[in-house]
């Protein structure tokens, strides 16, 4: 027998502020925000992916809160698909106020050539915003 991984369920991304950068991720994103389990973690959810936001320090507080060995806000690299056209991510991202560091790029992802715009999120993260034009 061997193991075969399908897709990724949920990743974690720790942050400084749970609550601005998940406003930052719905108001820029489109994402939603969800709260769940006991403790009323926050989360942002689009399609069928999830993203688990993680305050610094939580691991201090709840020693049960499995984690990395290094905790950082701001080492993250994140490529999002989107079915919006080049044009309208740059226009999107100039109303939200957001800087694009770099865009429109072809780059190759993981189903081959796409179009990307790139910026950062609250903690300094890379969000790359990708669209495929097949």
């Amino acid at each position: 027998m061997s193991l075969r991984v399908e897709r990724f369920d949920h990743i974690v991304v720790n942050c400084h502020d749970v609550e601005a950068t998940a406003r930052w991720y719905a108001r820029v994103l489109g994402m939603k925000i969800v709260r769940f389990g006991p403790k009323n973690r926050t989360a942002l959810t689009f399609g069928d992916q999830k993203i688990n936001l993680r305050p610094l320090g939580a691991l201090d507080q709840d020693p049960a809160w499995a984690t990395g060995r290094t905790e950082a806000a701001g080492s993250e690299d994140l490529c999002f698909i989107t079915d919006t056209k080049p044009d309208e991510v740059a226009a999107h991202l100039r109303a939200c106020n957001v800087t694009i560091i770099d865009g429109p790029v072809i780059r190759i992802g993981a189903l081959g050539e796409m179009v990307s715009h790139y910026c950062r999120d609250l903690d300094g993260n890379l969000i790359e915003i990708a669209h495929y034009a097949h």
